[in-house]
């Protein structure tokens, strides 16, 4: 793992690559646009897994940069799971200089509750106080 390397930069951002995976192997973003993922990225602040010059990771975090942040879009790509590099992305995003200090950080997941709560991450302590308006299918409806 000694050519991981964790970036911000969004030149880094293989577009292509981060698309195929959200829209055909993500079980949260089946059939979203390129258009889509390059605006969401665009208005986010992006993580990239690199392995030599090779993408292999991504995580995006919507954030105010001083009050609230929301993890999405984490990926490794199914070759290179189980290696640690999953755990080290979230390492550099929770260490990330302009995600401190926040008063919420929230995420949600179906199925890495275990890699999370390594890293501080719990169901909300108050859920009465959540509301969300959720389209699980609006990729797949024409506009």
């Amino acid at each position: 793992m000694d050519d991981f390397f964790i970036t911000t930069e969004k030149d880094k951002i293989n577009l292509a690559l981060v698309h195929r995976f959200l829209s055909e192997q993500s079980g949260w973003a089946k059939g979203i646009s390129f258009a889509t993922v390059k605006r969401s990225i665009d208005h986010s602040l992006c993580f990239t897994g690199l392995l030599g010059n090779r993408q292999i990771a991504f995580a995006r975090v919507i954030t105010d940069r001083t009050t609230f942040a929301n993890l999405v879009d984490v990926f490794v790509l199914p070759p290179y799971r189980g290696q640690g590099y999953g755990k080290r992305l979230i390492q550099a995003v929770l260490s990330h200089p302009d995600l401190q200090g926040l008063r919420r950080f929230t995420l949600a997941t179906s199925d890495a509750h275990g890699l999370y709560a390594r890293f501080g991450f719990a169901p909300p302590a108050r859920p009465d106080t959540l509301m969300e308006q959720y389209r699980p299918d609006i990729y797949g409806r024409p506009r």
